[in-house]
């Protein structure tokens, strides 16, 4: 019988500017006594990530513009925190109280620009940024893993959102290296034998929603989750592949 197992890697230090975040997940590894082999799938938190990658902006430094000033009124948030959002930000799509939906640079459709000050450490108030590229963050470290341990990997980066019609959020894949983030399904036979014509499967958000179960959301201080078991086919596809452009986003 197929069977998927999820390993949460506990007693990760604080991760800070700089750190050797692979040196980190293979000492946690071998604490719990695992050892990486082909065909595992690490998922790491976007914060671990953006702290390594030192992603950290102190408000102090943040000068708000006229329209985060304008923004700020609206959706009552920190002006400063609001000028962040927008210096990460193509677009506006939704201001209401303590809501702003934004377009972030990459392309995904997210609150706060993935901006967040949870979880973030230090005395001033400061706010944490996606990686600069998450999909080459996740090649990085993947690289860096099975140089480690000589087996074919994937690394997926997860970080939570919120969805259209739907409460709560979920772990969704923001980042990816090695696995087809989008497994086009399309041409293959169902159970019947006919050719299915639209499927595509965002396997990217199922592992990270997975993997989320095991981090939690909060204070649980598990930001690494090892998947073993997962037998995907398909050719290495980023988790830029799973943004709709925009002419095909219906929710816009």
């Amino acid at each position: 019988m197929p069977a998927v197992s999820l390993h949460g890697l506990e007693g990760l230090p604080l991760v800070q500017p700089g750190d050797d975040l692979p040196a980190l997940l293979c000492d946690a590894l071998d604490r719990a006594g695992l050892r990486l082999t082909d065909g595992d799938v690490l998922v790491v938190a976007q914060k671990i990530v953006s702290k390594a990658e030192g992603r950290r902006r102190p408000l102090a430094e943040v000068v708000p513009s006229p329209r985060a000033l304008e923004l700020a009124e609206v959706v009552r948030k920190d002006p400063r925190l609001v000028e962040v959002v927008l210096s990460e930000s193509r677009d506006v799509i939704r201001a209401v109280p303590n809501v702003l939906i934004v377009e972030h640079r990459l392309g995904f459709v997210m609150a706060n620009a993935g901006v967040d000050q949870s979880n973030v450490e230090g005395d001033e108030a400061a706010a944490l940024l996606l990686p600069e590229d998450p999909d080459a963050s996740c090649r990085r470290l993947r690289a860096a893993l099975e140089r480690r341990y000589g087996a074919r990997l994937a690394v997926v980066m997860n970080d939570s959102f919120g969805r259209p019609w739907r409460n709560g959020v979920t772990g969704v894949c923001i980042g990816a290296s090695g696995l087809p983030a989008l497994l086009d399904r399309r041409g293959a036979p169902d159970l019947f034998g006919r050719a299915l014509r639209i499927t595509e499967i965002a396997v990217g958000d199922e592992v990270a929603a997975a993997a989320s179960m095991v981090m939690g959301q909060a204070g649980e201080g598990i930001p690494a989750v090892l998947v073993r078991g997962l037998r995907i086919e398909g050719p290495d596809r980023p988790a830029s592949a799973l943004i709709r452009s925009r002419q095909h986003d219906l929710f816009r």
